[in-house]
């Protein structure tokens, strides 16, 4: 884990109200998988908190980080421009680890969908199955990152685009034979995922990446607790945000 001063390299809207800002480290780093976040500075020093960002893309030194504009944290973000210097404190959190799986399914929804990018990249060995849900045509976004799939199923909400309905319903549609699932999108969507696989008795390994508020992003200030299925609790930052869905309560 470092704390980096970054160069802003490109930072532009790649769908409705979501961004995709490109950060230059200043050194090579291989340590950076799919399912683990970044803390990133906003630039302003009246916003102390940084903003933890899901991992969607490294090239080299070149770090893409994908975000929704939801408050004043995110807005500011928005005001970065090419040059500019950022904080970034990385890597934090685990990852999704695939090495024991050859084929595996791929549930997204929503910002969900940004690190399971950087896992397809991590991964060009396996087999995918690709099933991701978006809420509109205006927010569907980065959809050639997904061409390694041996299958790719988009979905949206109102049918604008694609099938209509969710990235759950594709995937239990299909129902894919697969060595492992991975899924990241909103809470209400992993929560149905979880229920139809115990309710369909799908005993295929599951691992899900949890969205939770998060405050320091390395375990010390316990904002980001969930509940685990043995009555215990566990940091999301810390212990996550990757989680077997069969130990963590949704």
């Amino acid at each position: 884990m470092k704390d980096f001063l970054s160069t802003v390299k490109d930072n532009r809207p790649v769908a409705e109200n979501i961004f995709m800002i490109t950060l230059t480290l200043p050194e090579h780093t291989e340590e950076i998988h799919g399912g683990q976040f970044v803390n990133l500075a906003t630039g302003d020093n009246s916003l102390l908190l940084r903003r933890p960002l899901g991992v969607c893309k490294l090239d080299g030194t070149d770090l893409s980080l994908c975000y929704q504009v939801k408050g004043k944290g995110t807005k500011k973000l928005t005001e970065a421009k090419a040059g500019d210097k950022l904080k970034v404190l990385l890597p934090l959190g685990n990852y999704f680890d695939l090495s024991e799986y050859r084929s595996v399914a791929v549930v997204g929804g929503g910002v969900g969908v940004f690190p399971l990018i950087a896992t397809l990249r991590d991964n060009k060995d396996k087999d995918f199955y690709c099933y991701i849900g978006f809420r509109n045509k205006a927010a569907v976004c980065l959809l050639d990152e997904f061409d390694v799939c041996k299958k790719l199923t988009v979905t949206t909400d109102d049918g604008s685009f694609g099938d209509k309905g969710n990235a759950v319903q594709a995937f239990l549609k299909d129902n894919p034979k697969v060595d492992a699932i991975i899924s990241c999108g909103p809470p209400v969507m992993l929560k149905a995922l979880k229920r139809e696989l115990d309710e369909r008795g799908i005993e295929t390994p599951c691992f899900v990446s949890l969205e939770e508020r998060m405050g320091c992003g390395i375990g010390a200030c316990l904002v980001c607790v969930c509940k685990t299925a043995d009555g215990g609790n566990a940091r999301v930052c810390k212990d996550g945000p990757v989680f077997n869905i069969k130990k963590v309560e949704l």
